[in-house]
This record gives C-alpha cells, structure tokens and sequence, in this order.
C-alpha cells in the first residue's frame, strides 16, 4: 500500500519517519513543492488548486491513502481535497498539538510561523482546545525557510529569537508548524530546562495507520520511499540530510526504534481535521 504524503517543503519528513516506524512495509511517496514553496503567503485558491493537484497526482500513481503533513495545506485545502478525491481515499489532516499541552500546563506558547500565529484559525484552536491556561502565540520568523535550506547558522539565530519571545512562565511550547519538530532537540536544548515540547506529527501518523487498518485492505509493499517534486520524480534536497528523519528516509530503510526528538509527542487538538 501506498501513503501519500504532501508539503511544499521538509515539513513532512516527521510524519514520514513515524509512518515508517510504525509501519516500516508501507510505501510512502513524498510530495514536495519546492516550485510553490512557501504556500502560507500565497491566496487560498492558489494553495487549493496546487494541493489538489498533487494529491489527484499522487492517486493516479497507486496511492491508497493521503496526508497533509502542513498546517497551510489542512487549513485551506483539506475539504477540497477529500470532496476532490471522494470517501474511498482516507485523507487525514494536521492540526496543532494545543489539547494534550493545555491539558497539562497552565502556560503555553505555541511557535508556529507569523502567518499561523496571526490567523483566525490558530485563535479558534486556542479558543476551543486551551482548557483555560494562558495560551500565547510566538512567530518564528525565517525559521521555517532555514529549516527548509538546511541553514544551520539561520536556524540557530531563529530558534534564540523564538526563545527570547517566549514568556519565561511557559512550561509547554507547541510546535505548530511542521518543520519545527526536524531541529526539536535544538529547540529544547535553548528553552529553559522543564518546558516540555509538544507535536502532532506522531499522532497524525497514528491516526493514518487507524484509517488504513479500517479500510481492511492487505498493506503488502516493500517499505519503499519515491518522491515528486513539485510533480516530477526526484529526490529529497540534499538539505534534508542535515536531519536524521531526512537521512533515515533518503537512504530507503526503515528509522530506528527510538524517535528523534527528546520531547514528548503531542495527540493532537483532536478537532476533524485529523481524521
């Protein structure tokens, strides 16, 4: 069996990994868009049209099941895509990790990109999901675009800027994008000791296997990775290799046991995105 998995960038390298952790015989076609990128700043039609593109693309090449590993594509295009592709295509969501961090800490700041940070959807999450702890959000300028470049210099200098704008009474940081999860040790060695990190991307793979064990099909395949880019075959950039989730998956073979990041993994805001 066949999961598609489409970005416009290396944020759906953690998914990935963790689908291969869990499920290392799944084939997993990796749908890059490097020609878009970044899809936060583009209109909403734009980002619908592309992301519904890749995934008609993706099916038409044996995928059985899709995922949107990105916050912009689950935001804008998630409806569109399952209305495109129909019920017999399980297509699953991401959505912040702002439940499971509210549920434990009073104080929690969720990083995400200045785009997110600012929207009427990350509001309604905290809204919905904040469980009446202090919830503040921290733009993390150019972080997302380094960890993309594989710029190490520029991702260290966005990860103390991040730092610097996050309250010193947080005891929980929400990943809410997700290439941040890729350089989660970095960030948690830079934050004060006791925040706890929180992500979605183990729980969005766990939810994708739910929907294929529900679809009662035999998996079979032999844990291969392909990749497009922006619709063409290809490979990973060579920046993905400065992270261990990147080299796992470019070298074909199925990740160590143990996840990469040292922080806890979130289960998700639970709202239908990530279903």
């Amino acid at each position: 069996m066949t999961v598609a998995l489409i970005d416009s960038g290396l944020g759906l390298l953690p998914t990935s990994a963790w689908l291969r952790r869990l499920r290392p015989e799944l084939d997993l076609l990796l749908s890059t868009d490097p020609d878009g990128a970044p899809w936060g700043p583009k209109p909403a039609s734009w980002v619908v049209d592309r992301v519904v593109a890749a995934a008609d693309r993706a099916v038409g090449l044996g995928a059985e099941v899709v995922v949107l590993p990105c916050n912009t594509a689950s935001v804008t295009a998630l409806d569109e895509v399952r209305a495109h592709l129909g019920e017999s295509i399980p297509v699953i969501g991401t959505v912040p990790a702002i439940k499971p961090a509210a549920a434990v800490s009073k104080s929690v700041a969720i990083w995400a990109t200045a785009a997110t940070t600012r929207s009427a959807y990350q509001a309604d999450l905290i809204a919905r999901f904040g469980n009446g702890s202090e919830v503040v959000g921290v733009a993390c300028h150019g972080l997302a675009d380094a960890i993309d470049l594989g710029d190490t210099d520029r991702i260290s200098a966005a990860v103390d800027a991040a730092v610097a704008s996050t309250p010193a009474s947080c005891d929980a940081v929400v990943l809410g994008c997700t290439h941040y999860p890729l350089v989660a040790d970095l960030i948690g060695e830079r934050l004060p000791a006791g925040v706890t990190l929180f992500d979605s991307a183990r729980a969005v793979a766990g939810q994708t296997l739910r929907r294929i064990d529900a679809l009662g099909r035999t998996i079979g395949g032999g844990g291969t990775v392909s990749v497009l880019v922006s619709g063409r075959p290809g490979s990973l950039p060579a920046s993905a290799s400065v992270y261990a989730d990147g080299r796992e998956l470019a070298a074909g073979a199925p990740p160590a046991s143990t996840p990469v990041a040292s922080a806890p993994i979130g289960r998700g805001a639970g709202d239908s995105r990530l279903r």
